[in-house]
């Protein structure tokens, strides 16, 4: 297994990015001042983007694992060599997600904690109603956790 930053095309991955945020005007907003990784175990399994979002905050905007490799420990994989990787330049690193049974349990596992709430921000700012696991997503869950 290999984490690679990748620097430039990055909308080459924009079928995997689409499975965490489904607009892709959404992922332009923050797509060219993230930064992102992938997965690779012989292909690639997982990305993340992640953006400087001031005060010592990193956020996770997008983490995705393709389907057919999806609960075997790649997305925790990219978690971890994010917390490791950052140490000691944040202090928080943050994740907003909607309120699906699928999504808030696993990042719950990774030690993060629910910190806010955006209300309607799905409603507000999608074009689509969205839905994960039969729910619909209106309020953005804003959970944190400590670097270490």
């Amino acid at each position: 297994m290999r984490i690679t930053e990748i620097t430039e095309n990055k909308k080459q991955y924009l079928n995997l990015l689409l499975l965490a945020d489904e607009q892709e005007d959404m992922i332009d907003r923050y797509l060219t001042r993230g930064r992102m990784f992938i997965l690779t175990d012989g292909i690639v399994k997982a990305e993340c983007v992640v953006t400087d979002e001031g005060e010592g905050v990193l956020e996770i905007k997008n983490i995705a694992t393709h389907p057919r490799y999806q609960r075997k420990g790649y997305g925790r994989a990219l978690i971890d060599f994010i917390i490791k990787e950052f140490a000691g330049r944040y202090k928080t690193l943050r994740v907003g997600t909607g309120e699906s049974p699928l999504t808030l349990p696993f990042y719950e596992k990774c030690g993060f904690v629910r910190a806010f709430t955006v209300k309607n921000f799905f409603t507000d700012n999608y074009d689509h109603t969205i839905y994960e696991d039969g729910v619909q997503l209106v309020d953005m869950i804003y959970l944190e956790r400590a670097f270490a």
